[in-house]
């Protein structure tokens, strides 16, 4: 009577015996496998070669990926410094409004963005940022814990962009002091790209947009 051996326990015994392939090396050329990509059975070196090779396969496309990436959150550091820098070398505080949204346009490639604002300073209030802002707008803003992104659906900060028909999707970034729960504006991104700005997109950084444009607007209020 033949007796059937427990794969499992032959499992183990090679693995409680690091050494047996060593002591007997005959058998590395004489155990077949069935290779995947070979299509045919190889010995068990020649499976062990591929399966190292698969797994630096793996590792070369997850290190590509990696760098994909670097270099993308490389080219956005870089925008959003010459886009910091651009804000900071506005020597005029009533030409922020204009300098925010055209060199974010130029930096980032938006096709169309622009800001509204409100509660400013008595200096400002005429300035073009002022103009079209409705009470339900500010209702809107102040409802904003953080930017809202996706398709257009008739929102009145939309209306505010010079093409407003022709936008599709929208970023809308709510500007606040600190964590004061009352907004004094909104940044307003379009375009006619429905998948340009989605609802399941990474908010990370158009929250620091967010940020920095309201530091920078701030010295504008009352």
């Amino acid at each position: 009577m033949t007796t059937e051996l427990d794969p499992n326990l032959i499992a183990d015994y090679l693995l409680d015996h690091p050494h047996f392939f060593e002591e007997h090396a005959e058998l590395l050329s004489t155990i077949k496998l069935t290779s995947p990509v070979m299509g045919r059975a190889v010995s068990l070196q020649e499976r062990q070669m591929e399966i190292l090779r698969e797994k630096i396969r793996v590792q070369e496309l997850r290190m590509a990926d990696l760098m994909r990436i670097a270099q993308e959150n490389d080219e956005i550091t870089n925008k959003f410094q010459a886009w910091s820098r651009a804000l900071l070398l506005t020597r005029d505080a009533a030409d922020l409004p204009r300098a925010l949204t055209t060199q974010l346009q130029e930096i980032f490639h938006v096709p169309q963005v622009t800001v509204r604002l409100w509660n400013l300073g008595q200096d400002h209030v005429e300035n073009w940022a002022t103009r079209d802002v409705s009470e339900d707008a500010r209702l809107f803003a102040n409802g904003l814990s953080a930017p809202f992104c996706g398709p257009n659906k008739e929102f009145e900060a939309a209306t505010w962009l010079d093409d407003a028909e022709s936008v599709k999707s929208v970023a809308i970034l709510p500007l606040r002091v600190g964590a004061s729960p009352e907004a004094f504006g909104l940044l307003v991104l379009g375009s006619p790209d429905p998948s340009r700005f989605t609802s399941d997109m990474g908010i990370d950084f158009l929250t620091r947009i967010g940020e920095t444009g309201s530091a920078a607007l701030a010295c504008l209020l009352r």
